[in-house]
């Protein structure tokens, strides 16, 4: 009798050792909650694309929580991701035997472009970073003009190619994904600097 009480004393106490493990490692990776991802969703509405700002962010509902600022700034990480790795197809189709010289000089110039760009959003979420140093509207200003800028060159980048050739439409298709996911950044952006001002 005694044996068996401890056997399942010790099943029992085996039992909340296994509990209190699992607690923690499903503390150590939460699971997003609806108000999280809903708020995503949400906010994501004042952008031109928000199926794609839903599907771009959504995964970070964890670090986002229900915070506007990290929204945006998240939201600047993923465009920056975005247009380093499109800068290095681009960089490479550049690179590429065959090409006639008009498209090669587009080439050339778009990865210029793109280069400006990555330039810009690293100074906007550099920026974003920085708390203080000078007031909140001089800052959300700069944010706001470079990545306006990294916009214009993304959209200047497509300029130089003339016609509907492969190499156009490439380009084209990079391009437009990755100006739609800047574009998103900058209307979150708005959407927080109007958020603090109201406040």
């Amino acid at each position: 009798m005694e044996g068996s009480y401890f056997s399942t004393l010790t099943t029992l106490m085996t039992l909340i050792v296994f509990a209190t493990y699992m607690n923690q490692c499903s503390a150590s990776r939460p699971i997003p909650t609806e108000t999280n991802t809903q708020f995503i969703k949400t906010s994501c509405g004042v952008t031109t694309y928000p199926e794609l700002c839903f599907s771009s962010l959504s995964s970070y509902a964890n670090e986002i929580q229900t915070s506007p600022k990290v929204l945006a700034s998240t939201a600047l990480s993923v465009a920056l991701t975005t247009t380093r790795s499109t800068s290095e197809i681009i960089a490479k189709l550049y690179k590429s035997q065959g090409l006639k010289p008009k498209e090669a000089a587009a080439l050339s110039d778009c990865v210029e472009e793109l280069s400006d760009s990555v330039d810009e959003l690293e100074k906007s979420i550099e920026e974003m970073g920085n708390a203080g140093g000078k007031s909140f509207g001089l800052q959300m200003n700069d944010i706001q003009t470079w990545v306006s800028s990294s916009l214009t060159d993304e959209d200047t980048c497509l300029d130089g190619f003339i016609g509907n050739g492969n190499v156009k439409n490439t380009v084209g298709n990079q391009i437009v994904n990755v100006a739609q996911m800047t574009s998103n950044a900058l209307a979150l952006i708005n959407s927080y600097a109007a958020t603090k001002n109201l406040n």
